[in-house]
């Protein structure tokens, strides 16, 4: 496999609609608002919008053109660039994973993207190395050369072929698939709604200057007066509609869900209209996150999420991966003994003292009083209905407090806390960047500290802190990190 290669024709098209993407509001702020309304501009806009289309599609295919690759003496090789010419040549030891999906665009095509990312490619705006456009047949040389290298390594470190035969075979294939129901379930708690409403509202304000806000003042107007009732249920609906959309997106992402553990790696695959499989190294798994949020939480339902040093800062989900997108809590301690068995739930959790409710009440009222005071000040008689967040806030206090509490159980950690969610982070001693504990005059007066671990993640550093935990507790944990072994 040493002939360099090019990326299937597609790849040009695909280059060009990424081009017009990254650009398409400029250019429609530039076309829509920009110049004055008089003939000469109409003729320039006439003969320019094409040019840029035009221009757009020639740089697609040069990109296409100047892009070949192919693998020599252990390393993928890339050429690319149109104006400058870029070698990239990255050996198979430096790949820290594989990520391989299938838009609708390669999926037509009965083709595949494969991204190679490494160490470096963490604090990049991508992956080291990307075949937008290959074929299947390709994408499964390359892995299969990345698993010969990896076998090759262990052979050169004297580990004897036969045990290494015997240990596969001995070593089951570990499947998880998630069923419909749970998916159904997942989407429908995921709270997505918020997603729809940022993407119609960024929408929104990209046309903001070309809707007649009059005409519609005046047809609200109208509206008000044909009653309260109408607006609620126009309300409903709009909501009900923007639910249905992001628990259909939700389900398109990860359908077909399916988590294969193989000796030494994971490989997860999902999706529906986009196919993505992402290959993860066990030895470069940093911590375990398991999230609950409040609609689950009660539920008894959780997600379990890997935090992995690889991954694309630009791609968030190549560095936060679901492992488990929605499961019983239950099932989590023996799923999790199958597939990451470096990690393990045990252990007596250790909750934060009463004593610290109060001041988790303290800071969840100082927020919440400003807003009060405000509604009562000058939205009267209506702005007192805003002394139920005092309550609400309240209630949100305990459950943080309720959340806090840690635990060590070997070389493990666990923090557990809540902001939004409650979220539970295992790590490992050796896999810790940092360990801080900080004490404010306020804590010290109580006995309290705040403890925090930092490790390694793909969008950088990734923390858990749980705050006003026993000031021992914290002294006992900073010698746990500090000692050898």
């Amino acid at each position: 496999m040493s002939e360099q290669k090019r990326l299937h024709p597609i790849a040009a098209v695909s280059n060009s609609l990424r081009t017009l993407k990254e650009a398409i509001f400029p250019l429609v702020i530039f076309f829509v608002f920009g110049g004055n309304r008089d003939s000469k501009w109409d003729i320039i806009e006439l003969y320019l919008a094409p040019a840029i289309l035009l221009f757009i599609l020639i740089f697609g295919i040069l990109s296409w053109m100047r892009f070949t690759y192919w693998i020599e003496d252990g390393e993928l090789r890339i050429e690319s660039g149109v104006f400058i010419k870029k070698k990239r040549y990255i050996r198979f030891e430096r790949i820290q994973s594989i990520d391989v999906s299938e838009g609708i665009l390669q999926r037509l095509f009965g083709l595949v993207k494969l991204k190679a990312e490494t160490a470096g490619s963490s604090g990049a705006d991508q992956a080291d190395a990307v075949l937008t456009a290959i074929t299947k047949q390709e994408a499964d040389k390359i892995m299969l050369l990345l698993s010969e290298e990896k076998k090759r390594r262990l052979a050169d470190q004297n580990i004897d072929d036969r045990c290494d035969n015997e240990l596969n075979a001995e070593f089951p294939e570990q499947v998880f698939q998630m069923p419909f129901k749970e998916l159904f379930l997942m989407a429908a708690t995921s709270g997505g709604v918020g997603v729809v409403f940022s993407g119609a509202m960024a929408l929104f304000s990209q046309f903001e200057e070309m809707i007649p806000y009059k005409r519609i003042f005046k047809g609200v107007e109208q509206f008000v007066q044909t009653g309260v009732f109408f607006i609620i249920l126009a309300v409903i609906i709009g909501l009900l509609i923007a639910y249905i959309i992001a628990t259909a997106g939700i389900i398109m992402k990860y359908a077909f869900f399916t988590v294969k553990k193989t000796e030494d790696e994971l490989i997860i695959s999902r999706g529906l209209m986009e196919r993505r499989q992402l290959t993860i190294p066990l030895h470069k798994i940093q911590g375990i996150r398991i999230t609950e949020n409040a609609i689950r939480q009660p539920l008894g339902f959780a997600s379990v999420i890997v935090e992995y040093a690889g991954g694309s800062v630009m791609d968030k989900e190549s560095t936060q991966v679901m492992l488990f997108p929605l499961i019983k809590k239950t099932r989590i301690p023996l799923l999790l003994m199958e597939f990451v068995p470096e990690f393990e739930i045990g252990g007596k959790m250790m909750p934060i003292p009463k004593r610290s409710f109060s001041r988790y009440l303290f800071r969840y009222w100082l927020t919440a009083l400003p807003v009060v005071v405000g509604c009562l000040l000058f939205l009267r008689p209506w702005g007192f209905a805003a002394i139920i967040l005092l309550p609400l806030s309240a209630g949100w206090a305990y459950l943080c407090y309720r959340s806090g509490g840690w635990c060590i159980t070997g070389d493990q950690l666990l923090l557990r806390y809540r902001f939004l969610s409650q979220e539970t982070l295992f790590v490992k001693k050796r896999r810790i960047q940092s360990l801080a504990s900080n004490i404010s005059w306020f804590q010290r007066r109580k006995q309290l500290a705040t403890i925090s671990a930092t490790i390694k993640s793909g969008m950088g550093p990734r923390m858990g802190k749980v705050v006003d935990l026993e000031l021992q507790d914290a002294e006992n944990i900073k010698q746990w990190f500090s000692k050898k072994g």
